[in-house]
C-alpha cells in the first residue's frame, strides 16, 4: 500500500536537528510497550492526534485506551503524534518537514483516519496548527478525494459547533466501540471509487457520528440561532442504491431515504451519543506506554467506573457521562495487577469521576493492598468528607498534602450548585484530615456562580481562615491553599442557559477573596481572567466562531490554554475583524425557548430535566443521588437504553 503525501522523516534528519529543541523526547518515540507496524502491512492507518504537548497527552487515559483498542485490530495501525512546542513548529518550518507521527515519523497527510481528542476548548487553535503542519487542508470543504478523514471526539464533541467547518465528522459518546466503527465504515469505502461525500453520508449513518457538512445553520434575525437541520443531499443512482441497501437499521432507511425524494438522502435530525453498555467487558490496555520523559501524570490508571450522578449542576462531565457503570472489585485488581507488571511503575491510579463514590471502595483498596502490595494506591478525586480523608489515610496519601473541593464557600451557594455537603461536613473532614497528620489542604472553589452576592464570595476566605484554625487549634502547623476559578456555563448542564460574569466583574471578586485570603498558612490561587472569557466564548460558541479561530490560528494563537500563552489582545482585535460580538456568547442569559448550538446533539439527558434542575437551583434546592434513592428523571436511561450498574 503506498504512502500518499510527502516523504517519510528519516530517523538521521531527525537526530541532526534535535538538539535544537528544548525537549527531544517529545518527538523520538521508542516508548516500552509503543506499537510500531509496517505500514505497508495493514489497510488502515489511524493518527491518533492529541492537540496539546507531549507530556500532557501522554497522561491522557482515553488516548491510550484508544491507541490500544485500534491497534489490536491486525488491518489497522495507529500512531500517535502531538502538538509541537514553539521550537519544534519553527524547526519543521524550517526544514519544509510536515507534523509527522512518533512511531513511524509518517508526515500527517499519509495517514487514512487523523483521529483529535477534543478535552477543553482552548486547545482548538492547536488542532488547526497541526491541520496544517501537516500538510492538511484547515477546512473540510478544502480536502481533495485522497486527504486524510479528519474526526474528533472527546468532551467538546457534545458542543461541537465552533469546530465543525474543520472536522469531517465528531464521535459522540464512549469511544472503543464507535472508533472500530469508525474505522470499518472507513475500510469498506476505501478503494471503492465513491466520492468523498458517499464516505461522509456512510459515516453519517454510524450510530453517534455527526457530520457537520451534511447540515445547514439558520440564523433569526437578532443573530440568535434558528435551527440546525440536515441538508438534502443528491447522490447518484449507483450511490444511492449501494448506500441505502447496506443500511441496516430500517427507521434509519425510512427517514434518510424517504420514498418521495429518490435518490436523496437526509442525515439524521439528531445525533445521540454512545454508551457502553458494562465497562467489565470494555476495552482495557495491557501494555501501558510508559513515556520517555515524565508525564504530567506518571502512575499506572485503572478506571473503576464511568459517569456520576452526584448532580453538581455547573459540572458538564457529570451529565455526558452517566450513567454510572462500574467495574467489578475482582476486575479492577486483575487489571492493576496486570498493569503494574507490564509497565514497572509503583503506584497504580483508581479512576474516575468521584473514585470515593465506588460502591465497593474499602473492599477494593484492601484486595489491592493485598494484590499489589508493592505498589501505591491513590485516588484522584476525593469527597468533602471524613470518609474520604479515611480513604486517603488507608491509602497512605503523603501527610504532607490533601485536596478536596468544597466547590463554594456559603451553604446557599453550595446548595444552588446541588453539592450536597454541610460546612460542617467540610470542618469535620478537616479534623480528620489534621487528626491523620495532614498539614497541607488544598481546596477548589468557584466564583461567578448563578445567584452569587458579595457575601458568597466572602464566605470562601471565612471557611478558608476557619479551616486553617482547626489546624493551628491542633498544633498541625497547617497550610490551606485556595484554588479558585472562574465559572463557566457549560453545555448540557442545567446552568447552559446562564451568563458567564464580565471579566472585570470576576477580577472585583477576585480581589475581594485576596483582601480575605492574607496572613500565614493562607495561599490564594486563581484561574486566569482571560482564559475564562475565551473559554466562555467557545463553550456556548455557534459555527460563526470559525472565521475567528481561523484568523486568531493564522496571526499566531497556539497553546491558549498556557495562561503565559495566551494573547487577549491577539483575540480582542480578531473579533472585532470577523465581526464577531464574544459577549454575545459568553455574557448573554439564554432564552429557555432558544435554540442552543448543541441541541440536535443528544447525550441522553433530556433538556426537559435540565430546565428543572435550573428552577431548582434558583430556588436553592438540591436533588438526591440517584444511587442512593429513587430515580430523578434525568432520562438517560430510559433514552440510551443503559441502566445504572453497582458491581
Amino acid at each position: 500500500m503506498p504512502i500518499r503525501g510527502q516523504h517519510t522523516i528519516t530517523w538521521n534528519d531527525l537526530r541532526r536537528h534535535l538538539g535544537k529543541v528544548e525537549k527531544p523526547a517529545r518527538y523520538t518515540g521508542g516508548e516500552i510497550n509503543a506499537k510500531h507496524k509496517d505500514p505497508q502491512s495493514v489497510d488502515i492507518l489511524f493518527a491518533l492526534a492529541f492537540p496539546d504537548v507531549y507530556e500532557v497527552g501522554m497522561s491522557h487515559l482515553g488516548s491510550q485506551i484508544l491507541y490500544s483498542v485500534l491497534n489490536n485490530r491486525h488491518d489497522v495501525s495507529c500512531e500517535r503524534v502531538y502538538a509541537p512546542w514553539h521550537d519544534m513548529e519553527s524547526l519543521l518550518r524550517e526544514r519544509c518537514w510536515p507534523l509527522f507521527s512518533i512511531e513511524n515519523r509518517l508526515p500527517l497527510s499519509s495517514f487514512d483516519i487523523v483521529g483529535f481528542s477534543l478535552q477543553y476548548e482552548l486547545t482548538y487553535s492547536n488542532v488547526l496548527m497541526m491541520l496544517d503542519l501537516g500538510g492538511i487542508p484547515l477546512r473540510s470543504k478544502d480536502r481533495a478525494q485522497d486527504a486524510p478523514l479528519v474526526i474528533a471526539g472527546g468532551p467538546c464533541a457534545m458542543s461541537a459547533e465552533p469546530m465543525a467547518d474543520f472536522i469531517d465528522a465528531f464521535a459522540l459518546g464512549d469511544g472503543e466501540e464507535l472508533s472500530l466503527d469508525i474505522v470499518d465504515t472507513y475500510k469498506a469505502w476505501k478503494g471503492t471509487g465513491r466520492s468523498r461525500s458517499d464516505l461522509l453520508v456512510m459515516l453519517s449513518l454510524v450510530e453517534s457520528v455527526y457530520v457537520p457538512s451534511l447540515y445547514d445553520v439558520e440564523y433569526n434575525g437578532d443573530g440568535t440561532l434558528g435551527r440546525v437541520v440536515p441538508r438534502p443531499v443528491k447522490l447518484d443512482d449507483q450511490s444511492y442504491q449501494s448506500i441505502r441497501a447496506e443500511t441496516g437499521n430500517p427507521a434509519l432507511r425510512r427517514s434518510c431515504f424517504p420514498e418521495d425524494r429518490p435518490g436523496w438522502f437526509i442525515a439524521p435530525s439528531g445525533v445521540r451519543r454512545r454508551v457502553i453498555k458494562s465497562i467489565d467487558h470494555a476495552a482495557f490496555i495491557d501494555q501501558p506506554l510508559i513515556p520517555l520523559m515524565e508525564p504530567i501524570h506518571d502512575r499506572a490508571m485503572v478506571e473503576i467506573f464511568r459517569g456520576c450522578t452526584q448532580g453538581c449542576r455547573f459540572c458538564q462531565a457529570g451529565t455526558i457521562y452517566r450513567p454510572v457503570r462500574e467495574r467489578a472489585p475482582g476486575t479492577i485488581s486483575g487489571y492493576a495487577r496486570k498493569l503494574l507488571e507490564a509497565s514497572g511503575y509503583d503506584e497504580v491510579s483508581l479512576v474516575s469521576l468521584s473514585s470515593a463514590d465506588y460502591s465497593h471502595i474499602e473492599e477494593l483498596i484492601s484486595r489491592l493492598s493485598a494484590d499489589c502490595s508493592r505498589a501505591k494506591i491513590s485516588l484522584p478525586s476525593l469527597r468533602v468528607d471524613s470518609f474520604s480523608v479515611e480513604l486517603a489515610k488507608m491509602l497512605g496519601t503523603s501527610k504532607t498534602g490533601l485536596t478536596l473541593a468544597p466547590e463554594a464557600g456559603s451553604q446557599r451557594m453550595r446548595d444552588i450548585i446541588n453539592k450536597k455537603v454541610t460546612e460542617e461536613d467540610i470542618f469535620h473532614a478537616a479534623r480528620h484530615a489534621f487528626a491523620s497528620g495532614f498539614s497541607h489542604l488544598k481546596l477548589y472553589f468557584m466564583i461567578g456562580l448563578p445567584g452569587e452576592a458579595d457575601h458568597d464570595v466572602v464566605a470562601i476566605s471565612n471557611l478558608v481562615r476557619k479551616i486553617r484554625q482547626i489546624g493551628r487549634d491542633m498544633k498541625a502547623r497547617p497550610t490551606v491553599v485556595a484554588s479558585v476559578s472562574g465559572f463557566v456555563p457549560k453545555p448540557n448542564t442545567p446552568f447552559q442557559w446562564e451568563p458567564c460574569i464580565q471579566p472585570d466583574e470576576l477580577r472585583r471578586r477576585q480581589r475581594l477573596l485576596k483582601g480575605g485570603l492574607r496572613g500565614p498558612g493562607l495561599k490564594f490561587k486563581y484561574h486566569d481572567v482571560e482564559l475564562t472569557w475565551l473559554e466562555a466564548v467557545f463553550a456556548r460558541g455557534d459555527r460563526r466562531l470559525s472565521a475567528a479561530l481561523e484568523l486568531a490560528y493564522q496571526r499566531g494563537a497556539r497553546f491558549d490554554a498556557w495562561a503565559n500563552l495566551l494573547d487577549i489582545g491577539l483575540w480582542e482585535q480578531v473579533f472585532s475583524d470577523t465581526g464577531l460580538d464574544p459577549a454575545f456568547y459568553a455574557h448573554r442569559e439564554r432564552g429557555i425557548e432558544e435554540a442552543l448550538p448543541w441541541d440536535h446533539l443528544d447525550s441522553g439527558v433530556s433538556k426537559t430535566y435540565l430546565l428543572l434542575e435550573r428552577g431548582r437551583a434558583r430556588k436553592g434546592a438540591t436533588t438526591r443521588d440517584c444511587r442512593t434513592g429513587d430515580c430523578v428523571g434525568c432520562g438517560v436511561c430510559s433514552r440510551l437504553g443503559v441502566e445504572v450498574s453497582l458491581k
